[in-house]
């Protein structure tokens, strides 16, 4: 879609609010081109000795009384337009905010922040500005080029309006020129403010990491550079744009000279009259704003072409999951791994093989092994973040692809490794998944995930802000108020991913033993690296290298002899050396 049809989908949408200001547009551009013509009647009424007393006065009350209307007709179609172009903003703000709600992992692995910030601040404004200022200008400037030329050629004098207009061709084409300049430097300017936006983004993300490496100084040195470049690109696209107003000047200079000399010429001939003349040339300078508005409009329009280049594609762009469900009532059932082969869309190697398993309702599965053997790779299959490659899994009487997706993840409850909380308190991070759970139910949750006893040393208890990403807790607290979070939830479904490393071993049993008494028919798969988290598990899987090596129970897999019960022994061994 071209930003001209998306704009004109718009303006069909809100058509009375641009009908609305075209008609005041109408009015405001007949009473600018009747003014001069009443002016020009008045002078030549005063030359004939015609007009005096309060008939000049009563002419002079008209022109003040349409100078009032005009202002107040300028101010209305103002209302009414950016009013409107300011909900196309929202609107496109909205859109490519549910847009971005649907993309997977995938899609984030191509982006950057930074960058899809820029599109939601920086090019949305461009393209807002090309529906608003634009759409105004553009229809305000060529209403009164039509109307200013019609009254210069029919109601004045032909002849000076065809030498007036001499000119205007050489403009026309300046301004075809630099149009072509403005695209192209806006392009790259909305592109610099992306980098630098992006630089931002990643360093403040970051700043702990780069005062501990001691690169502070290298940072602040690549946004210099990054801030340079951007007002560089700016620069050179205002550059362009203000090369508009020497084009407008020299054409209407040359109009204006070339008219006062023919005009000077028929009067002296007694071909015009001195009123006729004043008329014409106060026309002529009513020119001056339809050209700089086509200028102001070319740009703005450039602008927009350049930023809606950049935003469509993120707009347009499939879903790197594809929601073609249609079962929205979830059933308990089983959950069943059929033969699953599983790569990530950027390499080759598979992440996981040949993986069966099933699962009855209320059991718990235990999933452990080297790191990168595929445990996060199974747990991201569930939460249909990417589809195998081969093989089917299933819950219930269903495929995982038969359930839309917001009805899966209401049935599902996550907790990563990297466990994100957001700037609020406590409560309302807990809270996230059910905003009006009622205090007592929180506090009963953070009992659950062993927190509470920490969140009551703070100063304000469940009240306390955690910072941006809940900078002001520990490790183990984040941990632990997003297993709160997950519990509150209350999905049938509840998947740990190694969310309990960063507590101790007493703190995870008292965890695990929680989990076991709140919800006995909560299906839960824990993925660990400490083999301790799963020992109570009804079934074990060792991943390596993507496959099941070793399936069973605890006291099966140390029968086994295996990795499983390899790594049993260096952890208990490492628990019991710390422990002296």
């Amino acid at each position: 879609m071209t930003l001209f049809r998306l704009i004109g989908t718009f303006v069909r949408l809100h058509w009375r609010s641009y009908g609305a200001a075209g008609v005041m547009l109408l009015l405001v551009a007949i009473l600018t081109v009747w003014v001069p013509r009443k002016i020009g009647h008045v002078i030549d009424a005063l030359v004939a000795g015609q007009l005096s007393g309060m008939a000049l006065l009563q002419e002079l009350g008209w022109l003040v009384a349409m100078g009032v209307a005009i202002y107040f007709l300028r101010v209305g179609w103002r209302l009414e337009l950016f009013a409107a172009a300011y909900q196309f903003g929202v609107d496109l703000r909205t859109r490519l905010y549910a847009r971005l709600c649907l993309q997977g992992p995938s899609f984030y692995q191509k982006q950057r922040t930074g960058d899809l910030m820029a599109l939601a601040t920086n090019d949305i404004d461009a393209v807002e500005m090309a529906a608003g200022e634009a759409m105004l200008a553009g229809f305000d400037g060529s209403l009164t080029l039509v109307m200013v030329l019609a009254i210069m050629l029919l109601g004045v004098d032909w002849r000076l309006t065809l030498i007036a207009l001499v000119p205007f061709p050489f403009m026309a084409f300046a301004f075809w020129r630099i149009s072509n300049q403005i695209h192209t430097a806006s392009t790259d300017a909305l592109k610099r403010f992306s980098d630098l936006n992006d630089h931002v983004q990643e360093t403040l993300a970051g700043v702990r990491t780069l005062r501990a490496l001691g690169l502070e100084q290298r940072s602040a040195a690549r946004f210099a550079e990054l801030a340079e470049h951007a007002a560089a690109a700016n620069l050179a696209a205002q550059s362009w744009e203000a090369a508009y107003e020497p084009a407008v000047g020299i054409t209407l200079s040359t109009a204006g000279v070339l008219t006062l000399a023919l005009g000077g010429y028929l009067v002296w001939n007694n071909q015009l009259s001195i009123g006729a003349l004043t008329s014409f040339t106060i026309y002529l300078s009513q020119l001056i704003w339809p050209m700089f508005a086509a200028g102001w409009v070319l740009s703005l329009i450039e602008r927009g072409r350049a930023a809606w280049e950049r935003l469509e594609p993120v707009l347009e762009v499939p879903l790197s999951v594809d929601d073609h469900g249609t079962v929205t009532d979830w059933t308990p059932g089983r959950l069943a791994f059929n033969a699953v082969d599983f790569s990530y869309p950027t390499h080759d190697a598979l992440a996981l093989h040949d993986i069966s398993l099933h699962l009855e309702s209320g059991q718990t599965l235990g999933l452990v092994g080297p790191t990168g053997s595929g445990k996060t790779s199974l747990l991201r299959l569930l939460l249909r973040q990417f589809h195998p490659l081969r093989g089917s899994v299933e819950w219930g009487r269903h495929s995982l692809e038969d359930y839309t997706l917001a009805t899966l993840r209401e049935a599902i409850s996550w907790v990563p490794q990297e466990s994100f909380l957001f700037s609020a308190t406590i409560a309302d991070n807990i809270a996230m998944a059910r905003p009006h759970a009622s205090r007592a139910e929180i506090e009963q949750v953070a009992e659950l995930a062993a927190v509470r006893e920490d969140i009551g040393r703070f100063a304000q208890g469940f009240d306390t802000p955690v910072g941006e990403r809940g900078i002001t807790l520990s490790g183990g607290q984040r941990q632990r108020v997003a297993i709160a979070r997950a519990l509150l939830a209350d999905s049938p479904l509840l998947l740990l991913d190694d969310a309990l490393s960063a507590v101790d071993t007493g703190t995870e049993a008292a965890i695990l033993q929680h989990l076991r008494e709140a919800r006995r028919d909560r299906t839960v798969i824990i993925a660990s690296h400490r083999l301790s988290a799963v020992v109570d598990a009804d079934q074990i899987l060792v991943l390596r290298d993507g496959r099941i090596t070793e399936r069973g129970n605890h006291a099966q897999l140390l029968a086994l002899d295996g990795w499983y019960a390899s790594q049993w022994r260096y952890q208990q061994l490492e628990a019991s050396l710390d422990a002296l």
